[in-house]
C-alpha cells in the first residue's frame, strides 16, 4: 500500500512540479495538493492522508501557522517542511511546532520522496545541511543523552568512520564518493550503526557521533 501524501505549497508550479515527480515513486501517491492552509486542514480531515509536505512562508496563512493551528487542534498527522529557508529559527520553530522534519527545496526528488517514507515510519527527517544546526539546538536546550561509552564498541572501525560523517550532515551519496565505496554498502552501514546503537534516524545517530566526539566539525550554536 502507497504513502498517501497532501502537498501544501503557494507556489502552482512548484508543487504541480513534486506532485507529478512523486507519483513516479511506487511507494508515494499524491492524495491532494493545495496552496492554502485553511483548505489544507479540510482535505486532511476529507482525505486523511499519511503525511503532509508543506511550505514555510505562504501567503496569507503560513506553514507554521497551519502547524501550530493543528498542535491545537490534537491533529498529529505527520508533517514535512519543505522550504528554502536553511535559517535555524525557523527549523527550531516549526520542530517546536510538532513538524516529523525539515527539508529544503533544493534536495532532489528522490531524496524527498525518501524522507516522506521515513516519517511515514515515524522518523524525524532534516535535510543533511541542517543536521548541524539541529545537533546544536538540541545541546543548547536539551540535556545530551547518556550513552555509555562501551556502547561504540559495537561498532566496526568502519561503522565509526560513516558515523563521523553523519555527524557533518553528509548523505549516503557524498559518503560513498569519500570513502570510495557503493553508495549501496553506505546504506547498509548506516542501516547497521542505527540496529547496534538503538537509534531510530540518522538525526540520532548525527546526535551520538558529536556526543560521542567522533566529529571534529563544530557545533552551530548560533
Amino acid at each position: 500500500m502507497s504513502i498517501r501524501v497532501l502537498l501544501v505549497d503557494d507556489h502552482t508550479l512548484f508543487r504541480k512540479g513534486l506532485a507529478e515527480l512523486l507519483e513516479r515513486n511506487a511507494q508515494i501517491s499524491v492524495a491532494g495538493v493545495t496552496g492554502s492552509a485553511d483548505e489544507a486542514r479540510q482535505l486532511l480531515d476529507e482525505l486523511k492522508p499519511d503525511v503532509m509536505v508543506t511550505d514555510l512562508h505562504m501567503q496569507p496563512i503560513d506553514g507554521l501557522s497551519l502547524l501550530r493551528q493543528l498542535q491545537l487542534e490534537g491533529n498529529s498527522i505527520p508533517t514535512l517542511v519543505l522550504t528554502v529557508s536553511n535559517a535555524e529559527e525557523d527549523l527550531a520553530n516549526v520542530l517546536r511546532a510538532g513538524a516529523r522534519g525539515y527539508l529544503l527545496k533544493d534536495m532532489e526528488p528522490d531524496d524527498v520522496a525518501d524522507a516522506i517514507v521515513r516519517a511515514a515510519r515515524g522518523e524525524t527527517v532534516v535535510a543533511p545541511s541542517m543536521t548541524m544546526k539541529l545537533v546544536g539546538l538540541l545541546q543548547n536546550n536539551q540535556p545530551a543523552a547518556q550513552q555509555p561509552a562501551s556502547m561504540l564498541d559495537l561498532l566496526t572501525q568502519r561503522e565509526r568512520e560513516i558515523l563521523s560523517h553523519l555527524a557533518l550532515g553528509e548523505s549516503n551519496k557524498v559518503i560513498a564518493r569519500q570513502l570510495d565505496i557503493s553508495h549501496d554498502t553506505v546504506k547498509l552501514h548506516v542501516r547497521h550503526i542505527l540496529s547496534k546503537l538503538s537509534l531510530t534516524s540518522r538525526v540520532e545517530a548525527a546526535i551520538f557521533a558529536v556526543e560521542h566526539k567522533l566529529s571534529n566539525a563544530p557545533v552551530n550554536s548560533n
